[in-house]
């Protein structure tokens, strides 16, 4: 499995609707949604999923969705070294989603990657995995053997029952060509519907170091998981450098806190794009530090208050592609 560092294609955004969730807020997520397109194709192309047909002067597939998690539903890449070449042959592969654990109707998005697919918007050779429930969000590579994941999402109930953990690790190894799982013991967000996403955790990035959430009184399994990064090793017996990101102070939405972290951050070619919550001094401390494990990439914030009331962030709404 590639990391999300490498050279991208393209980046998927699928496009918010009358019809999904984000029905009574439309126009405030198109205008978030609008600002993510503009500096994503500052840099590379973007795919836009669209439930109808509009002349947005970009790339779009006319499909039916039910919901815009991008990350959640869009492929997940890996390249094919089973023989010498001088091109990468990338594998595009399509698991089931099925809303994290059928807390939410997906069939319409489990759908988007066959469309997508069969109408050449997206190039590789495809490979169906729709009996097994895997979600990008939940899976972090660094591109060279290790996959980080969650216990208490790859476990949660309605997923992949009744496989065993042991199963289940084997099967990712196979298929993402991983050399082991680092299955993380703890870690959550108040207001998460993942049930633990790693990408609202954790971050891989290059040169062994990891980007992570900071904790506050509200939440003691943060500090927790730290203390298991701290005792982490690279393939190399190595330890990581660490680099703490600040957890937002609480935003509530009629009167529930909302699952806001500054981990679910987009890497594209020559930039990160990173959510900002309108709360200066860690918005601006949290580009500082991205900035730091990505040192030759542009730091670009995106206002993402709009995006936690359907309780995700930046990255959870777009999908890259090599």
């Amino acid at each position: 499995m590639l990391a999300e560092w490498e050279h991208q294609s393209m980046v998927q955004l699928t496009w918010p609707h009358e019809g999904t969730d984000w029905a009574p807020i439309l126009d405030e997520i198109t205008a978030v949604y609008e600002e993510m397109a503009r500096e994503i194709r500052k840099r590379e192309p973007l795919l836009i999923v669209d439930n109808i047909l509009q002349p947005k002067g970009r790339s779009v597939a006319c499909i039916p969705h039910n919901d815009t998690w991008a990350r959640d539903h869009g492929f997940i890449t890996v390249e094919d070294t089973s023989f010498d070449q001088k091109s990468k042959a990338l594998v595009l592969l399509d698991f089931c989603f099925n809303g994290w654990g059928e807390k939410f109707e997906a069939t319409l998005d489990n759908q988007i990657n066959k469309h997508l697919y069969d109408q050449g918007f997206v190039k590789g050779t495809y490979e169906d995995h729709l009996d097994f429930v895997l979600e990008g969000g939940s899976i972090e590579s660094d591109g060279k053997g290790t996959v980080f994941t969650t216990e208490c999402c790859l476990m949660a109930p309605h997923r992949n029952q009744p496989l065993t953990k042991e199963e289940i690790e084997n099967r990712l190894k196979e298929w993402l060509g991983a050399e082991r799982i680092v299955w993380l013991q703890h870690g959550s967000l108040i207001g998460d519907d993942t049930d633990g996403h790693i990408d609202t955790l954790v971050r891989i990035c290059p040169n062994d170091t990891l980007l992570y959430t900071g904790g506050d009184k509200d939440h003691p399994d943060l500090a927790e998981m730290e203390k298991e990064l701290q005792e982490l090793r690279t393939l190399d017996g190595k330890p990581y450098r660490l680099l703490k990101l600040p957890l937002p102070r609480p935003i509530y939405d009629e009167g529930d806190r909302l699952p806001a972290t500054y981990a679910n951050y987009l890497v594209i070619n020559g930039a990160v794009l990173v959510p900002t919550y309108n709360q200066p001094d860690l918005d601006a401390e949290t580009l500082r530090i991205v900035g730091e494990a990505f040192p030759d990439r542009e730091m670009v914030g995106i206002d993402c208050r709009a995006v936690i009331k359907q309780h995700g962030s930046l990255h959870c709404c777009t999908m890259q592609y090599y």
